[in-house]
């Protein structure tokens, strides 16, 4: 019985974190990557993903577009395979563009 008392005080202290220890925290922070121009490598992703989706914003508009030009022309009873895959094709690009835009 007394060992079982022994084993659970033991139990319940190796679950005590151990005290804060300011000499086993980083001091700076990590020097952050540059490219062989000067340039932060995070700016540089920044400025590619902001072109990229300028690209795909214009490309999406452009779909957009010629699919409310599409439904207009056609009845309201129709729906063309060509309209269903320009649908299909803005929903990866509003996907992409929101990932992008997520990561930061």
């Amino acid at each position: 019985m007394m060992w079982m008392q022994i084993l659970l005080i033991a139990g319940l202290f190796a679950q005590v974190p151990p005290p804060y220890d300011p000499s086993r925290v980083d001091p700076k922070p990590p020097e952050e990557l540059r490219l062989p121009n000067g340039k932060l490598q995070k700016d540089a992703i920044l400025a590619d993903d902001y072109e990229h989706s300028l690209k795909d914003v214009r490309e999406l508009a452009r779909l957009s577009d010629e699919l409310k030009t599409g439904l207009e022309n056609s009845g309201k009873n129709v729906l063309s395979l060509q309209m269903l895959k320009k649908t299909e094709e803005i929903e990866k690009l509003a996907r992409r563009i929101h990932d992008r835009m997520k990561r930061y």
